[in-house]
């Protein structure tokens, strides 16, 4: 298809996100993105994912042409399966928003003490990159303990219940929990992970479409601009979606960086350094150049 005739096309804008994509949920909220995106005639439709893996699988396999933020890890694996997209934007990094949590009487008292315990992740996400890190300082490899991959929600169970010994986790469901009187945070990512969540989307959408990015990407930045400016009535909006109280959202979202910027070389962070790791312990078949994955950027402005 011809480029004009693709851009005439653009009728709908498929989103991909997950509950913690606090950005695009309260975009998706307000009725953002249905306004500004209305003058170019786009539809917005929405899909929830338990985690980032299977939300890049989805755009790998063109169900939708937009993934909210995932961690720095997610795109990694999306590379490796040679999905055919973007890096659009980055949220500055939020280290203190994943961590390992175990019970409040466990033995373990640092990370090398959980040699062949069992660990609840989510395969991919940036708290595995965490784990990873963590064990790595610790001198211990992943074949030391026992992982669990798990979403969210049951890694959460497996805790409570006993199944795993830890779990590792990211807001807000780290904030979630963190109170609970019968568990206690072993390390946060300081230190180990700077956890900057991506926004990604398909390559052929953004060759197609950079005027629906472009808004979008304005969007993104406004809201996470709102959402630190106005904690309170974030938290309220955020709420009744994560099934969480408000003092919880609220603490969730203050370690929440929700700095939206292009990405570019100098800000591409620790993403090699994370490719390399999954490679080593097994989790990539092949080495992973993450410089080959373009960087979208906006059309200068016409004058």
């Amino acid at each position: 298809m011809h480029a004009d005739s693709a851009r005439a096309a653009a009728t709908e804008l498929r989103i991909g996100y997950q509950k913690s994509s606090t950005l695009i949920v309260v975009l998706k909220a307000q009725g953002t993105l249905e306004k500004a995106l209305a003058p170019l005639g786009v539809h917005v439709t929405w899909a929830e994912f338990a985690s980032g893996l299977p939300l890049v699988e989805a755009l790998n396999a063109n169900a939708v042409d937009f993934s909210a933020d995932v961690a720095d890890t997610v795109p990694i694996f999306a590379q490796a399966a040679r999905a055919d997209f973007v890096y659009v934007a980055q949220e500055a990094p939020s280290p203190s928003a994943q961590a390992i949590v175990v019970h409040k009487d466990a033995a373990a008292q640092t990370v090398a003490d959980l040699k062949g315990k069992r660990i609840a992740v989510a395969k991919a996400a940036g708290a595995h990159y965490l784990l990873l890190a963590a064990l790595r300082r610790a001198g211990l490899t992943p074949n030391d303990v026992q992982i669990a991959y798990l979403a969210p929600a049951d890694g959460r169970a497996a805790l409570e219940t006993g199944s795993v010994d830890a779990w590792v986790t990211w807001d807000p469901y780290l904030a979630s929990v963190e109170h609970e009187p019968g568990l206690r945070v072993l390390t946060d990512g300081r230190g180990l992970a700077s956890y900057q969540r991506y926004y990604l989307a398909s390559k052929p959408f953004a060759d197609a479409h950079p005027e629906v990015l472009k808004v979008v990407y304005d969007a993104l930045v406004e809201s996470g601009v709102w959402v630190k400016a106005h904690p309170d009535e974030a938290a309220r909006l955020l709420a009744p979606v994560w099934g969480l109280d408000a003092a919880t959202v609220e603490r969730a979202n203050a370690r929440r960086s929700y700095a939206v910027r292009l990405v570019v070389p100098e800000a591409f962070g620790e993403q090699q350094a994370i490719a390399d790791a999954f490679t080593a312990a097994g989790f990539l078949p092949q080495t992973i150049d993450t410089r080959r994955v373009p960087l979208w950027k906006p059309a200068p402005s016409k004058q």
